[in-house]
């Protein structure tokens, strides 16, 4: 048994929404406090012990890729030295973090059914994490992998209660009877993310156009093979300017409530 899964993100849309920024970076590179939200997203998981993560690219992947090509740079002291036949550079000192990073490109315009779909190949058949490049919390991701493995179902999302603009999560005890996407008019239990799936929900990721949050969740919830780890910590998504200017100020206070390292 895997106790250290791969940690897929999402991290292929445009994110319109938030800002101009979002039209020149992928929105999970928006950065807060001078490093991307994907960034803050991965240093929490490793900081937990979680060290393998496979980045589910689409809008402009590149930029993505720079980062974690370039990252051991950051904080780290380089030679660069062209004495002999062979240039060569040498990182010294270096201070980064020891995970290992996938970036995978999923498609311009896939659904994000289909971006896991796509990742299928690259993570083998074993229990994932996933969850979406835009958003903070302070979740215990051992205690969320114990409970996914206690009840043996295929799925487990990580219910929140943000201060309601979103849609809801029907809940029977901890098990999820029905499953509904964003509603502005519903207020309750939403799914933040962070789930832990298993392999057969690949059987129900058709092709790019599948869209994780409608049929296969619903038929997850139909079969009860969806389950819900209610978080009653911090949560928070960066959908808005405000979103991006609050999670700023509170990354600005020193004391974030997300951050764990």
């Amino acid at each position: 048994m895997n106790d250290n899964p791969p940690v897929l993100i999402l991290a292929g849309g445009f994110g319109s929404r938030i800002s101009d920024d979002s039209t020149l970076v992928p929105k999970p590179m928006l950065e807060i406090g001078g490093m991307p939200i994907l960034w803050h997203i991965m240093k929490n998981c490793y900081a937990q012990g979680l060290d393998d993560f496979v980045i589910l690219a689409g809008y402009k992947s590149h930029v993505i890729k720079e980062f974690f090509a370039n990252y051991r740079l950051r904080d780290s002291d380089v030679v660069l030295d062209s004495r002999g036949a062979d240039d060569k550079v040498i990182i010294q000192n270096g201070r980064s973090e020891r995970w290992r990073v996938t970036v995978l490109e999923t498609g311009l315009a896939t659904m994000t059914g289909g971006r896991v779909k796509r990742a299928h190949s690259a993570i083998g058949d074993g229990t994932f994490f996933l969850t979406y490049g835009d958003g903070v919390a302070d979740v215990n991701y051992a205690d969320l992998l114990a409970f996914h493995r206690g009840h043996g179902r295929t799925a487990t999302l990580t219910a929140v209660q943000p201060q309601g603009r979103f849609g809801i999560l029907d809940l029977m005890g901890d098990a999820v009877p029905s499953f509904r996407e964003k509603s502005q008019a519903d207020v309750g239990w939403i799914n933040g993310g962070f789930m832990v799936l298993e392999p057969p929900v690949f059987s129900l990721l058709e092709d790019d156009d599948t869209v994780l949050e409608r049929e296969p969740m619903e038929q997850l919830a139909e079969h009860g093979e969806l389950m819900a780890y209610r978080h009653t910590g911090y949560w928070q998504c960066m959908d808005t300017p405000r979103d991006r200017t609050m999670l700023q100020a509170l990354w600005d206070s020193g004391t974030p409530p997300w951050r764990n390292w």
